[in-house]
């Protein structure tokens, strides 16, 4: 693969703080990097870096020559005064950007909702993103710096744009780096992941579950070295003295290894004992939408809605924006009054909502953390266990230096989790959920979602993180012409029946620059019979050649146990074997997911 371009021991420092003291890196053709990390920590700032808006304070970054590249900036640049068009496809005249597929899939799949010839000043932050984004791919760029893509875009709009970048770089040409919360996006395209963390840029193969499993893996394996000098410290330092540095394969995500990791570890809740606790504390009756429809400005948002929400039910509510969500969560909290039929609310019900305008902290704000949790209760149930308010804030991510910080001067992500400790502190039995992931990494949005798992009581959930769909609900809905529809097969089902919104699917809602209409087309891409029957034929014969590689692998793992470890020549010709088998296997697996990929498609 070519070389794109390199960090060469960078260092980034401010005046009160040092970010990267020497790091190294690369970017190879058909690169795609996933960069995650906690706020604060530098991800931002080493995508500037590389990109080449912002200058290291030592070390260099090195290019090939005449390399393009393109950034997706959190700032905003567009020009007030343009339109739509011209800033998505400049002067170009019509018959040009039209006759090109690609434009008209990112015109339709980013801003086909959109009056084409709206002035940018008029539009919201979240439209102003996507004309951004779209102004982006529109370019023919060999590296593409993203960063936080799917912001701003809907379940639709990011299963879109993972395949515009999977297909855009299908190839094995050009690179791309992304800065993403997302975690399914970020198992969708990617190819590796750098973790940003303690001024360093560690490097893993894979995307978001690959990653989460060698970082397990990472540490259990520092925990045991741990425990073995704990116990064994006077012989453990003599043979580190004496031995040569290990020499190990690369990590690899197996389905086996991933298996052993967790063979142990309970379900991540107990939906018998949930559902038990949520009867206990709701009763029979929660909240019942019987043929509720609103309007809103002439404008039916939704039409005859049946909805009985069953106690401890765990519910996650998916649709494109603007499709009547919000005004679905305004009915069960009673915030509004439905046009026609009625909303029944049960008797013992205390409704609480996580909202995006962060109404609970705005009469805290010049206290400091620890004054407001100090005056909440002195206890809270979480998983059959008693936590303090302190110990909530922990497992929530916050250290015992900032319960010192006033409110105000909290980042986003910590006033967020702070909001969500002041709701679950005051017991409510339902819990409403509105894009409650904005501003939260993908290691607050973890420890989230283990707090959530041991809430006892209804939770809804709206959001376009479907990583965070998938695992804290139980069941999701989807808001689809003014209609509530129970989507029994998840998000994927969802995304197939709306088509994955991509308004490039359909020809007739493609936008016009002038007189004419950009139509676009649908891309084909069902197998035949004599393909599908040859792929099949490939698929066993892979089922065949990974199990003997997985066998070999075993013997040579059983002939380094019996080997004499004094020969070193024996163990690096075993070394050797070992390092071609794992290749072997790589390259075996890589070719089954693609040959399962176009069975499935």
């Amino acid at each position: 693969m070519a070389h794109l371009l390199g960090a060469e021991r960078v260092g980034v420092a401010f005046p009160t703080r040092t970010i990267f003291e020497s790091i190294s890196l690369g970017l190879e053709d058909g690169d795609r990097i996933g960069i995650v990390g906690r706020n604060g920590d530098g991800k931002s700032t080493l995508l500037r870096v590389l990109a080449g808006s912002v200058e290291p304070t030592s070390g260099r970054v090195t290019r090939r020559g005449g390399l393009q590249v393109g950034v997706l900036d959190q700032r905003d640049t567009l020009d007030p005064d343009a339109t739509i068009a011209q800033s998505v496809v400049g002067d170009r005249p019509e018959h040009e950007w039209a006759g090109d597929a690609r434009i008209r899939d990112l015109i339709a799949g980013l801003v086909g909702d959109l009056d084409w010839h709206a002035r940018i000043g008029d539009l919201s932050g979240g439209q102003r993103r996507r004309v951004a984004l779209a102004q982006l791919l529109a370019g023919d760029w060999d590296v593409l710096f993203l960063d936080e893509p799917t912001n701003h875009l809907d379940v639709q709009g990011i299963a879109w744009l993972a395949d515009h970048l999977n297909a855009r770089y299908a190839s094995g040409r050009g690179a791309f780096v992304a800065v993403t919360h997302d975690r399914w996006f970020l198992d969708a395209v990617c190819t590796g992941t750098w973790e940003v963390h303690d001024g360093i840029v560690e490097p893993f193969e894979g995307g978001y579950a690959a990653y989460v499993l060698q970082r397990v893996e990472r540490d259990r394996m520092a925990a045991a070295s741990e425990a073995k000098r704990q116990n064994l410290m006077r012989k453990e330092l003599a043979w580190l003295r004496r031995g040569a540095p290990a020499r190990t394969a690369k990590p690899k995500f197996r389905i086996e290894a991933a298996t052993q990791l967790i063979e142990d570890e309970p379900p991540v809740r107990d939906a018998v004992q949930l559902a038990q606790l949520a009867a206990t504390r709701l009763g029979k009756d929660v909240v019942d939408l019987e043929d509720v429809s609103v309007e809103l400005g002439g404008r039916t948002i939704l039409d005859d809605v049946t909805w009985r929400i069953a106690p401890g039910e765990r519910a996650g509510v998916l649709g494109r924006n603007g499709a009547g969500k919000s005004t679905l969560l305004a009915l069960i909290a009673g915030r509004i009054r439905p046009t026609s039929g009625r909303v029944k609310t049960g008797k013992t019900v205390r409704i609480a909502e996580l909202t995006q305008e962060l109404e609970e902290l705005k009469q805290h704000e010049d206290e400091p953390v620890r004054t407001v949790v100090g005056r909440l209760k002195s206890s809270y149930q979480s998983g059959g266990k008693e936590l303090t308010p302190g110990q909530l804030l922990e497992r929530l991510g916050f250290r015992s230096g900032e319960l010192s910080t006033l409110v105000k001067d909290l980042s986003g992500g910590q006033r967020r989790r702070l909001q969500l400790l002041l709701i679950l502190l005051d017991e409510p039995n339902v819990l409403i959920l509105d894009e409650p992931t904005n501003d939260l990494d993908t290691d607050m949005l973890a420890a989230m979602e283990d707090v959530l798992d041991s809430w006892a009581g209804c939770l809804i959930v709206v959001s376009h993180d479907r990583y965070l769909i998938e695992r804290v609900t139980d069941h999701q809905y989807a808001v689809i012409d003014g209609a509530l529809v129970h989507m029994p097969g998840g998000v994927d089902a969802y995304l197939q029946q709306a088509g994955k919104g991509s308004v490039a699917r359909a020809a007739a809602q493609a936008p016009a620059a002038g007189t004419g209409e950009a139509s676009a087309a649908v891309a084909g891409g069902a197998l035949t019979g004599a393909e599908r029957r040859s792929m099949e034929k490939e698929a066993a014969s892979l089922d065949r050649r990974l199990a003997k590689a997985a066998s070999d692998r075993e013997r040579v793992l059983q002939a380094f146990e019996s080997a004499d470890h004094a020969d070193f020549d024996a163990l690096s010709a075993l070394q050797a074997q070992l390092a071609e088998v794992d290749e072997r296997i790589a390259e075996l697996e890589e070719q089954w997911l693609e040959t399962h990929e176009a069975l499935e498609a």
